[in-house]
């Protein structure tokens, strides 16, 4: 085993294929600092990868922050926040069970790959990171990170970034205007943290606001910003802000992006964004500028026109939505057409089922359409009779071109037609064609 040493007293690390709590199988080390260590472990009951943090206070009062930080976590569920499964003490130490994230922080990565990260990729991460912080700072029980750094980002394997090492965080109700009275470890990172939490003034989540323009500032131009303390000797002294601004120290970040980060990081907490959220749009309304110009400048060079529906690249559900109008129904109106199929089917129908009432129906409407119809004066007696107390309406169809010659001929059609040994059949009653106006 190696030792590391801390409060006087020697606390042995874990070595690979030792166990904790009969269940949890030790890895390897991942790192370790002046409060505490992380393993990677396999948690056997459930064959999974885990992340185990223990701590090396015997303070009370440290171990139980330790226990608190335990208590904070397990009820969080954020994607960019690691999950508690567990939390533990076992020969007067204590451990954190969380879910294991693998990859490397963003300090290992730069000390690997010393230089400013590409300006469209850091602004996506502070979106998540942003997402993250709206999450904690406005639950029942808002909590405060409080150390926001390269060290505590790791980048996931899908190339999502998650916030880790709530050791210094602190919870306290949402309705209290400070975070004075809430415990907490007093501890800060020189170059990231505000000065009010150097100052052990308390904190509030515009220092978590400040920590992440610290933060940003340093991934964007590969340079550690200067830490508070000194800015504001400086600005005491009636000295120009050693903090220069981020498109001075690299063009590539803009100007609109630099105010970003100015603001984020004023050294008095009120002239900072009020919450996560001003921040967070701030950044979105840079994202999308950039978005469209590169965007304009692709289409410019293939010569195409530019769409009226372009993504928004902070929108976490864009690739599910459809193009503009793809689903759009046309606008011409086809229910003319479709009424007259209809009544081509039914009249069809008909015509199949009846043949030659619809022959006598059609030939009596072209008849009574081209001649006048002249009823006999008994008949029309007939038909009136069954209606001999209302006063009778006369309805007269007139055409001009209508003879008696045309009745005539009627008839003898009708005897041509009968053969002279056939007796011809008795009149029926004349009945008015169906469309008629009968009185």
């Amino acid at each position: 085993m190696s030792a590391t040493k801390h409060s006087k007293e020697t606390v042995q690390s874990f070595t690979s294929g030792e166990t904790l709590q009969d269940r949890y199988r030790i890895v390897r080390q991942l790192g370790a600092g002046g409060m505490g260590a992380v393993y990677e472990a396999v948690d056997d009951r459930l064959q999974a990868t885990v992340a185990i943090k223990e701590t090396f206070s015997v303070d009370d009062r440290l171990r139980r922050q330790f226990e608190q930080e335990a208590r904070l976590l397990a009820q969080l569920h954020h994607p960019a926040l690691p999950r508690v499964s567990d939390y533990f003490t076992e020969n007067g130490r204590a451990f954190l069970v969380m879910q294991f994230i693998a990859g490397d922080d963003l300090a290992q990565i730069i000390s690997q790959q010393p230089g400013p990260f590409p300006r469209a990729q850091v602004i996506a991460w502070a979106d998540q990171l942003l997402d993250a912080l709206i999450y904690l700072h406005t639950r029942e029980r808002q909590i405060i990170h409080r150390d926001i750094k390269p060290h505590n980002l790791k980048l996931t394997s899908s190339g999502q970034i998650a916030l880790l090492d709530f050791g210094l965080a602190k919870a306290h109700a949402a309705d209290q205007s400070t975070t004075q009275s809430s415990n907490s470890i007093f501890g800060y990172t020189r170059r990231y943290s505000p000065l009010e939490q150097i100052q052990d003034q308390g904190t509030s989540p515009q220092s978590d606001i400040y920590a992440l323009g610290a933060t940003l500032y340093h991934l964007l131009t590969g340079i550690k910003p200067p830490d508070a303390l000194t800015r504001a000797a400086a600005l005491g002294n009636s000295k120009r802000d050693p903090l220069t601004s981020g498109n001075e120290m690299l063009s590539i970040v803009g100007p609109e992006l630099a105010a970003v980060l100015n603001k984020a990081m004023a050294l008095n907490a009120t002239n900072r964004y009020e919450n996560a959220t001003q921040f967070r749009e701030a950044l979105k309304r840079v994202g999308r500028r950039d978005f469209q110009s590169s965007n304009n400048q692709v289409l410019a060079n293939s010569g195409s026109k530019n769409s009226s529906a372009t993504l928004d690249p902070f929108d976490s559900y864009s690739i599910l939505k459809p193009e503009e109008n793809v689903f759009q129904i046309s606008k011409r109106k086809h229910a003319p057409a479709l009424f007259a199929a209809v009544l081509a089917i039914v009249l069809i129908a008909i015509a199949v089922a009846y043949p030659g009432s619809v022959t006598n129906t059609s030939a009596g409407l072209l008849n009574s359409a081209a001649h006048e119809i002249k009823r006999p004066a008994s008949d029309a007696a007939a038909l009136r009779q069954p209606r001999a107390e209302t006063p009778a309406k006369s309805v007269v169809i007139r055409n001009s071109s209508a003879s008696s010659s045309g009745e005539v001929k009627r008839v003898n059609d009708s005897q041509k037609r009968h053969p002279a040994n056939v007796p011809t059949p008795k009149p029926r009653s004349v009945k008015p064609p169906p469309f008629s106006i009968a009185p």
